[in-house]
């Protein structure tokens, strides 16, 4: 029987500060609202473009590459499942660490692929070096990693990537605007080497849903192999409309990344001085835990206090929430209820 993936908690019976599911806590472009003031509706009665090529442009153009090395689905998370389909037949096993984005080892049983899970280290940093010695086909790295938001170096990924050429490595770069180690610029020297990444977080727009990969030609055309089988209309125009205008806003972009960066740094600073053990986040998110109050019931607590953070029952992490970087107001309101909760 397969487990799906559970996502985090969407309740509307209260106002709740909403720390949970890792969205921007700024709103998005404000060139948005002009845009859908001039959005000629007519368009609407057409299908889109099935390779949504007017966004695929800007998005080679931002990232340094060519329109033949970019893929756009719905959110990233289509994108990773794609790569699932077209990538990995069940003959030999994929790789990804014990501690990460849950989708991987639910998109393995979907698709009937053993998973060759690879503990991550005491610290929680991701361990290369026994990745590169297991047998697999390939590799999914969520880097930073996912809930623990710890980052792993461009050096270090190209060293690994360069390790293992004949396997393909996916890095799942859902957060790599906040930390700004990128492996695009290496699939320009790397063919075995697809990077993912969202405009649902670092763009505010997780709810338009839209995701995309850049990699060697050949595997972007391995994708859109596995779309056409599937669904040949993924990316609807507003959405591509509304991601073309995220793109071309950099200055706001830029300024919300860093106001993110920024408080995160001063709530993590804060958690530690609490007595929380907080690994150092390259994310929008902090993995807080071995509290002198145990997570599940700083989990519920919180929640009766109108702020939701996000908590796992599972062995090795059921001592940590993950807690979404918020507004400097949001983070206010957090601290006073942890204090309260732990004194």
């Amino acid at each position: 029987m397969l487990t799906p993936y559970t996502a985090g908690e969407q309740l509307k019976d209260k106002r709740y500060i909403k720390l949970n599911t890792n969205e921007n806590p700024y709103p998005p472009s404000p060139r948005l609202k002009d845009l859908f003031g001039a959005f000629d509706e007519s368009v609407l009665k057409f299908y889109p473009a099935p390779d949504a090529g007017v966004l695929r442009e800007q998005i080679a153009l931002c990232e340094g590459v060519g329109k033949e090395n970019v893929f756009c689905g719905n959110g990233s998370d289509e994108v990773l499942f794609l790569s699932f389909a077209a990538f990995f037949d069940g003959t030999r096993p994929v790789c990804f660490a014990d501690i990460t984005y849950t989708f991987y080892e639910v998109y393995a049983k979907f698709f009937g692929v053993t998973a060759n899970v690879v503990p991550l280290n005491g610290d929680f940093t991701v361990n290369l070096s026994e990745m590169a010695e297991r047998d697999c086909a390939g590799y999914f790295i969520a880097n930073p990693n996912a809930p623990t938001g710890v980052g792993i170096p461009l050096n270090e990924m190209e060293r690994f990537i360069a390790s293992v050429p004949e396997k393909i490595v996916i890095a799942d770069e859902a957060y790599m605007d906040f930390y700004g180690e990128s492996c695009v610029p290496l699939t320009k020297k790397y063919e075995n080497l697809l990077v993912v990444k969202t405009f649902s977080k670092s763009y505010s727009l997780a709810g338009i849903r839209c995701g995309y990969a850049v990699g060697n030609a050949a595997l972007v055309r391995g994708l859109f192999n596995m779309k056409d089988c599937m669904n040949s209309y993924p990316v609807d125009a507003v959405c591509e409309a509304v991601c073309v205008q995220a793109l071309l806003d950099r200055e706001y972009h830029e300024k919300t990344v860093a106001l993110v960066v920024s408080e995160r740094e001063r709530l993590r600073r804060e958690l530690l001085a609490l007595g929380f053990t907080v690994p150092e986040s390259k994310a929008n998110f902090l993995f807080a835990g071995r509290a002198p109050v145990s997570a599940r019931e700083i989990y519920l607590r919180l929640k009766e206090e109108g702020v939701l953070v996000r908590f796992w029952d599972k062995p090795l992490i059921s001592d940590f929430c993950r807690i979404t970087v918020g507004t400097r107001e949001e983070t206010d309101v957090l601290l006073k209820k942890l204090k309260k909760i732990l004194t």
